[in-house]
């Protein structure tokens, strides 16, 4: 076997199922990276906008000058068709959030850097001494789905995620840099999207561009894990029962339907409750209580006080229609009292406003009454306006 078919072989057997090596000229599609930048569509991610940042995406020589190689990674996570999801539209169902897929196991941040090291040690072994190397998985200044591209593991959808032709997309990526040269494979240039406008049509939001790119301040996942204020009002009841990220877009891609397997590996299975957690039991989560439910996971990204803010707005979503409406109010209303959080109270505020009901304004009009932060404040009295109106 050559340096290169060893060092693919034991990334495999490390759990990597997806392997490719690309060289490390400027990724492709730069100009369009930067074009999203100028039109401001990263919204409030503003490290991916500095001249650092973006000369490294540029350019991954700016990382590691030393660079000849990039061994692209890919890791398999579980469908959402691997877990019941939980049924709405039907009265008296329970008030169940959805979680991205990804999401349901041990944070990626803390499971591949350990396969990553490990398979640095072993080229380096294998090599007979130190190679340059820089590795990352969704944590550098790297385009990774360019750079996957070139290796071969798949084409970039309209919906912007890297679908292998006869896996789908279900993946997570990872790159090692490497100051020592191997065999390059073929990048895929087709486009097999076709004329299949899918995950245009369905997402909740229209946050998928025709250049495929998408708006991030329209997007599910970044609302509900990247914003770290007030979520826009226009945005809140197209989020529906999402409460951590959104597999919408992955969920009606053909090729998705056809390949993806359900099971991912066995270190991102779903936790206990997840991966659609009991709305009114997650409203009630404590500091600690999120903490400690959390730990290792990739949903304690978004913090207590940005997942009871995308919590509050499901149950309004929900509970409007019917679900659970009573003890809905009786939840917000005292999140909408107690909790320390001036966000989460302004989102309970306007789930309240959505379900409205004589239970629900007494609720807000009580909590007006209290309420010191002028935010939240003119949360509840939008709220009430609008069931007035």
């Amino acid at each position: 076997m050559t340096l290169t078919q060893e060092i693919k072989a034991e990334a495999k057997r490390l759990g990597f199922e997806l392997v490719g090596i690309t060289t490390p000229d400027p990724p492709p599609h730069v100009d369009v990276f930067k074009s999203w930048l100028a039109a401001g569509r990263h919204g409030e991610m503003g490290y991916l906008a500095t001249e650092r940042s973006c000369l490294r995406r540029s350019n991954p020589r700016a990382i590691l000058p030393e660079c000849r190689s990039i061994l692209v990674l890919g890791v398999r996570y579980p469908t959402p068709g691997a877990a019941s999801v939980a049924e709405s539209g039907q009265a008296g169902a329970r008030l169940n959030g959805r979680v991205a897929s990804y999401a349901w196991g041990d944070d990626y941040h803390d499971v591949l850097p350990v396969r990553l090291r490990a398979l640095v040690s072993f080229i380096e072994k294998l090599y007979g001494g130190p190679v340059p190397n820089r590795w990352y998985t969704d944590t550098g200044p790297l385009l990774e789905r360019d750079l996957a591209q070139r290796a071969g593991l798949g084409w970039i959808g309209k919906n912007t995620c890297l679908i292998h032709p006869s896996l789908g997309s279900y993946y997570l990526l990872a790159e090692i840099l490497l100051g020592i040269e191997l065999e390059i494979d073929q990048p895929i240039t087709t486009d097999h999207c076709g004329s299949c406008v899918r995950c245009l049509e369905a997402c909740p939001t229209a946050c998928i561009l025709p250049d495929r790119t998408l708006n991030a301040q329209r997007c599910i996942s970044y609302l509900t894990i990247e914003l770290k204020g007030s979520i826009p009002h226009e945005l809140r009841d197209q989020m529906g029962e999402w409460i951590f990220g959104c597999d919408v877009c992955q969920e009606v891609c053909p090729w998705n339907q056809r390949f993806a397997k359900d099971d991912g590996q066995a270190v991102f299975s779903p936790r206990a409750g997840l991966p659609t957690p009991d709305l009114l039991e997650e409203l009630a989560l404590s500091a600690d209580a999120f903490k400690h439910k959390f730990k290792g996971s990739p949903v304690k990204r978004a913090k207590r006080r940005g997942y009871l803010d995308n919590v509050a707005i499901s149950i309004g979503n929900q509970a409007r229609l019917g679900h659970q409406r009573a003890e809905a109010v009786e939840a917000l209303q005292q999140a909408l009292l107690h909790d320390e959080e001036a966000l989460v109270r302004g989102h309970a505020a306007w789930a309240l406003g959505q379900i409205g009901g004589p239970d629900a304004l007494q609720a807000l009009e009580k909590a007006l009454e209290y309420e010191k932060d002028a935010e939240t404040s003119a949360e509840i009295c939008t709220a009430l306006q609008d069931r007035s109106g």
